[in-house]
């Protein structure tokens, strides 16, 4: 037995210490372990209590060969233990500080395990890894886990900053259509600035460090051995192909949840990655609806709005008279707890449900889904396309505008509601989405990508599975 565990590679998986980063790092480090890897889970310290109260103390505790370690984040701890902290401020702490616990896990695991660490692999967003992987003279990979085309968005920061398309100085610049110019970039003819990741506007605090954080990461990303997409051919090859000619080996293997689902260890189905506490009994509520006739609502794990805008969307799902699962996190609304209006709570009782969160995946994939009012997170969009429903998009930040703008242009799964959001425009797309014309042909388009997802992740010829093969096969060679 300890022969045939010293030629098992070791993968230390680490992702970047936010919600949607964590889940897709999972699964992959899931589907690894399943293809003969010893795993290292590295969260950061806030992260893993987060998952220990929202799961269980007992839920990380490993396995022989799947391990969590911690690194600190080098933030204060926060007042609300159970709040998303504050971006830019965890960018900059996790890039200045976290190369030396991270070396420090690297050299631990290496001297405690007999299975070295022959490979990292990393979220692209934490490229101080590349420094440590040089150092101890390991491999790296990186996992992109937002969408591939807001990657060459992120790429191209550069060249609108020198063309002095950006950044906004003003923030009237907003409101007098200048952010509807359309711009020159492969593979996306016909995007506007206002579908960029709004980081590169720079009138925000904050933004300006996050437009040099971002172009540090994506001239870090071409030092790496190769990289991950959480995407499958048919619905980004474009993309892409474009990407493999800036970028070291692209590899697509999704969707991962997909992917996780046929081919994952089943082992390991207690280790889960929400942050929050899922709240089960919305299964069962949508159980006694009828097929097709519930509006899912989830804005993500870092979307907030002001209060007004959570009173427009209220009174929207209840002029709509659809029913409704909605997810409201504490922190949704800035500043202040998510109080909702108790007219509407009264209103809307007999045929809406509300959650502070909720395992998303079964949800969207219950037969009682209609639609999904989303922030358009990539995590979301591709559980969403994944499962046959078409979106309603309201996106906030980071790659979600160019997320929103692919589902609505490109894919034609999705429409996109104004960000001055207003009741009587989202009853409007509500009563579209769910029950309309565009609505059905939304969602004939997105069961048809359903199909090709599954397809991407049929065993053994699907693209993914695959470009999995190739990707094991590559990561395999580092521990020969």
């Amino acid at each position: 037995m300890g022969s045939q565990q010293e030629k098992k590679p070791r993968a230390l998986c680490i992702p970047a210490p936010l919600q949607g980063h964590i889940n897709p790092m999972l699964k992959l480090a899931k589907i690894l372990h399943s293809k003969g890897f010893d795993i290292t889970f590295v969260n950061t310290e806030f992260n893993h209590q987060r998952l220990l109260r929202s799961q269980g103390v007992d839920a990380l505790n490993g396995l022989p060969s799947f391990r969590f370690e911690t690194i600190p984040d080098g933030l204060p701890p926060p007042k609300n233990k159970d709040a998303t902290q504050d971006i830019p401020s965890l960018a900059k702490s996790t890039d200045e500080t976290c190369l030396g616990p991270f070396k420090d896990v690297l050299a631990k695991v290496n001297n405690e395990s007999c299975n070295p660490v022959s490979c990292i692999v990393s979220d692209m967003l934490m490229g101080f890894t590349l420094s440590a992987a040089e150092e101890f003279g390991i491999p790296e990979i990186l996992l992109w886990t937002s969408s591939a085309s807001s990657l060459i968005c992120y790429s191209h920061y550069r060249s609108l900053l020198e063309k002095g398309l950006m950044p906004l100085k003003d923030p009237s610049f907003l409101a007098n259509g200048y952010l509807d110019a359309v711009i020159d970039i492969p593979t996306m003819s016909g995007i506007r600035l206002k579908d960029l990741p709004p980081f590169i506007r720079k009138i925000y605090p904050g933004d300006e460090f996050m437009v040099q954080f971002l172009c540090s990461q994506v001239k870090r990303a071409k030092l790496a051995s190769a990289i991950i997409f959480n995407t499958f051919d048919t619905l980004d090859n474009e993309v892409l192909d474009s990407l493999s000619t800036m970028y070291p080996p692209c590899y697509e293997i999704g969707p991962l949840h997909i992917l996780e689902e046929n081919i994952g260890d089943k082992s390991l189905a207690s280790f889960k990655s929400n942050l929050w506490k899922e709240e089960h009994e919305c299964l069962k509520w949508l159980d006694s609806q009828a097929p097709l006739s519930v509006n899912y609502v989830n804005f993500g794990s870092i979307t907030v709005m002001t209060p007004q805008q959570l009173v427009e969307f209220c009174w929207g799902l209840a002029k709509s008279n659809c029913p409704f699962l909605w997810v409201i996190r504490p922190d949704l609304v800035i500043g202040d707890s998510a109080v909702l209006p108790q007219e509407f709570v009264n209103e809307t009782r007999d045929r809406g449900m509300l959650v502070g969160w909720c395992p998303q995946e079964e949800v969207l994939n219950h037969p009682s889904i209609g639609g999904f009012l989303t922030h358009c997170g990539w995590n979301s969009t591709l559980e969403s396309i994944s499962s046959g429903v078409p979106m309603i998009c309201w996106p906030f930040f980071a790659d979600q505008q160019t997320n929103c703008w692919w589902s609505c242009n490109k894919w034609g799964v999705g429409m996109e509601i104004n960000a001055d959001v207003k009741s009587d425009e989202v009853a409007k797309m509500v009563i579209e989405l769910m029950n309309g014309e565009k609505g059905n042909e939304m969602r004939k388009n997105a069961i048809e990508l359903k199909n090709k997802a599954k397809e991407a992740c049929a065993h053994p010829l699907g693209s993914s599975m695959i470009n999995l093969e190739r990707l094991i096969k590559l990561m395999q060679s580092f521990s020969e």
